[in-house]
């Protein structure tokens, strides 16, 4: 079993640091996702004024979503390029109101570009989540590593653009974790050290590969890093069970409930209350 491996090279880590504020690991936590593009392949374009923008945070918030997620680019597949011009204008007058509003709020940004890694933390973000793990930015590593925040790489083969054309493996899991030794290596050796990894569920894989990674989700604890889980409304939900992204609700929680026995550490979602049931009925076992 690939799950009974493991390598006591990396440190074990159960919290990272936000701003000052300790983010604790001991039960997982959920992450709520703020899309602000017009096309993101669930809600796109849902939330499209700052009034329905900070009400929809509000709502996370309450809920029990420990960390919002503001995205400014959609990354769905064969999802076009945005130019860095877009994507600040986008995302930073969002991030400053929510600053303003939730003043508490641990605020993670989705984004590849180092400038606007660098431009969010000043403004008040705590996270930088990478989809392309420094791949499309070679300055995002050293910029991280300056930074001093918590980041999170994911795996992805291509881009959001070529990502799901015939996408080929010889040992999917075998492969990102290859891939993630290599990357956390790099960060350690910058001293970048609040590192979460994301295998990137529905990113260069079929749904038989989502399946894999996700039957051996532990193998990933031979880092003893933070895993984030990014399953909600999927395709590698919506194509076994032939409905639409909005009906994957149901499917979304059973997915997410075998992730956490698994030993996801951190849910990314779009229904938060339903994450944050998932996350105490599993505690109870």
């Amino acid at each position: 079993m690939k799950s009974q491996h493991k390598n006591t090279f990396f440190s074990p880590q159960k919290s990272i640091n936000c701003g000052g504020k300790l983010l604790t690991f001991e039960k997982p936590l959920v992450m709520g996702i703020l899309n602000l593009t017009p096309d993101s392949f669930y809600d796109g374009g849902s939330h499209a004024d700052m009034d329905g923008i900070l009400h929809h945070t509000h709502r996370m918030i309450y809920e029990g979503a420990d960390i919002i997620d503001i995205g400014a680019v959609s990354t769905k597949p064969g999802a076009a390029d945005v130019s860095f011009e877009e994507e600040h204008d986008r995302l930073i007058p969002v991030l400053e109101n929510i600053k303003k509003e939730f003043p508490e709020a641990i605020i993670s940004v989705d984004t590849y570009r180092s400038r606007i890694a660098r431009i969010a933390v000043d403004k008040g973000a705590h996270i930088i989540n990478d989809i392309s793990a420094g791949d499309f930015d070679k300055d995002m590593f050293r910029v991280i590593s300056e930074l001093k925040v918590p980041y999170i790489i994911m795996h992805m083969k291509g881009t959001p653009s070529t990502m799901q054309q015939n996408p080929v493996y010889n040992d999917v899991v075998e492969e990102v974790c290859s891939y993630f030794v290599e990357k956390v290596t790099a960060l350690k050796k910058l001293a970048a050290n609040d590192i979460i990894i994301d295998p990137g569920f529905g990113f260069g894989k079929t749904v038989e590969h989502n399946y894999e990674l996700l039957n051996n989700l532990e193998y990933f604890s031979i880092f003893d890093l933070p895993i984030l889980v990014g399953i909600s409304r999927k395709s590698m939900i919506n194509k076994v069970l032939h409905i639409t992204p909005d009906e994957a609700l149901n499917g979304t929680t059973v997915l997410n409930t075998i992730a956490l026995m698994k030993g996801a550490n951190l849910l990314r979602v779009h229904d938060v209350k339903e994450a944050v049931e998932a996350v105490k009925l599993v505690g109870t076992l």
